[in-house]
């Protein structure tokens, strides 16, 4: 049984799990192209971008990491170091690869204040997840719900401009991606028929 919604408490209680697979940081533009020969035989990626935060009032900064994640492997495309090049440019156009995320309007919205372009084949999982009957569309909440794990969101407000990621950022940044993907496959497969209201406690 899948219930369309999930309380605190119980998402509490799931394990906590994070990306395992190969990731690749990606610092210089030169590195794109060998990338994008993995990207363009792929037909879903998960997809998500990272800023640093800004604490001052009126303060904004530009979206400084890109996630794309594959069945075999992540990129983390340090975008405050390579820019947005034209290869990264034409991925984000193209409607024959999906790109699919959480709250990726934003996301597209910061990208194309780096270059303008066309946004083609963004796939929202909330609206998506909201069709299907899933009441709780945060992106912790839909692993939950869906893959019955839960996720850390502890490195959301680290320095993602830093000279060097750490481990923990390497980390979190490729869970994200990765599991914008796994929640994608989940909803692919969700037969909305086994959802049941979140039963009330008393």
């Amino acid at each position: 049984m899948i219930y369309n919604s999930i309380s605190n408490d119980t998402l509490n209680e799931l394990p906590l799990r994070h990306y395992e697979g190969e990731v690749v940081v990606i610092e210089n533009a030169e590195e794109i192209p060998q990338m994008m020969g993995h990207l363009k035989k792929c037909k879903v990626l998960g997809f998500d971008t990272e800023t640093k935060p800004a604490f001052k009032k009126g303060q904004t900064n530009q979206i400084s990491l890109l996630q794309i994640s594959s069945e075999e492997k992540t990129f983390l495309v340090r975008l405050n170091k390579t820019g947005l090049t034209n290869e990264l440019v034409e991925l984000l156009a193209s409607n024959e690869i999906l790109k699919v995320g959480v709250g990726i309007r934003d996301d597209i919205r910061g990208l194309k204040r780096l270059s303008e372009f066309e946004d083609g084949g963004f796939i929202e999982l909330q609206t998506k997840a909201t069709d299907l009957g899933v009441k709780d569309f945060s992106l912790k909440k839909l692993a939950g719900i869906l893959l019955e794990f839960r996720v850390s969101k502890r490195q959301r407000l680290s320095n993602w401009e830093t000279e060097t990621l750490s481990e923990g950022q390497i980390t979190y940044a490729a869970t994200d991606s990765w599991v914008a993907l796994e929640i994608y496959k989940s909803l692919e497969e969700l037969d909305p028929s086994t959802l049941q209201d979140l039963p009330e406690t008393e």
